[in-house]
């Protein structure tokens, strides 16, 4: 499942909020990816999100696969939101 979401907070994709992503991601038992640009990343991974340096205002695409992909990306999306 993808979904393609806007970072809204005005700091971007920032340490805090990646922290926050990769433990809101490692909660579920689903393979999480976030697209930006060309480059994919693990959800799960504080140094692949903090390397797609994801100003605010962007899209992002979620991209999950799993059981509890729905809601997942749903949970995700209320974070980033």
């Amino acid at each position: 499942m993808k979904k393609e979401l806007v970072i809204k907070n005005t700091a971007g994709l920032h340490a805090a909020l990646a922290a926050k992503l990769v433990q809101l991601a490692s909660s579920f038992d689903v393979d999480v990816r976030l697209e930006y640009t060309d480059k994919v990343v693990d959800a799960k991974s504080i140094l692949g999100l903090m390397s797609l340096a994801v100003p605010s205002g962007e899209n992002i695409t979620v991209i999950a696969d799993g059981k509890d992909a729905n809601l997942a990306i749903e949970e995700i999306e209320n974070l980033l939101g």
